[in-house]
């Protein structure tokens, strides 16, 4: 297998042209390369520089969650921090995390953050929703969003006993509006309410109808915590 180091977003966009698989640390993919056979040629982003950006409200798809720090918003960083072992997260990347992975564990704190992603194909870079990245599972060039006021994160084993880890994130926005997201299972919902916490009911009977009573809880105790209380 050719692995291929672009260093341009032009560069990157003519290796998948040419067919080059994307592959960040080949956390997801390593075990069914070596059951299936290697691709001819692979690419990596970690060498572009847009891929690599942290701060600035910016964090680029081929970023290491190990190498996610203070510059991002903590909400975030948390996020990163317990994904998996100290190995997975020095191998492991955003992108891989958001785009390539089943438990996508950084969505939830990206959902708050009303995060934007851009996407490399070979036609050229596109800004598009967090829905589409978790629909088509593109390559991730780097996530966008806009500092928040405050925010709060939360992962815990399920009550039931289950594999996935229950995931809350909340933040609050300049605006005035107080975001959450949730992870049970691997389903994700998100929605928002107002700064004073108040709409939560409404909340819970639409677009986190669907949340447990542990789950809700844990939206509860989060959007407390981004209110100061």
């Amino acid at each position: 297998m050719q692995l291929r180091l672009p260093t341009s977003v032009s560069e990157a966009r003519e290796c998948l042209a040419e067919g080059a698989i994307p592959v960040g640390g080949a956390t997801l993919v390593w075990a069914a390369w070596q059951r299936d056979g290697f691709p001819e040629q692979a690419v990596s982003l970690r060498k572009v520089p847009e891929a690599t950006a942290v701060g600035g409200g910016v964090l680029g798809g081929a970023v290491l969650l190990g190498q996610v720090d203070d510059r991002v918003p903590r909400v975030l960083r948390q996020a990163a921090k317990g994904v998996g072992t100290g190995a997975v997260r020095r191998a492991a990347t955003v992108g891989g995390n958001i785009a390539g992975s089943s438990l996508r564990d950084l969505l939830p704190a990206a959902m708050v953050l009303d995060a934007r992603a851009d996407v490399l194909t070979a036609d050229g870079v596109y800004e598009v929703e967090l829905a589409e990245v978790v629909a088509k599972s593109p390559v991730l060039l780097a996530l966008r969003w806009r500092e928040p006021v405050a925010g709060a994160y939360a992962k815990v084993p399920d009550p039931a006993g289950g594999e996935v880890p229950s995931i809350v994130a909340a933040a609050l926005d300049t605006e005035g509006v107080l975001r959450v997201a949730v992870r049970e299972g691997y389903a994700v919902s998100g929605g928002s309410v107002g700064a004073d916490g108040g709409g939560m009911e409404e909340l819970f009977a639409g677009e986190l109808s669907g949340v447990s009573e542990a789950g809700r809880q844990l939206v509860r105790e989060q959007i407390s915590r981004v209110r100061g209380e």
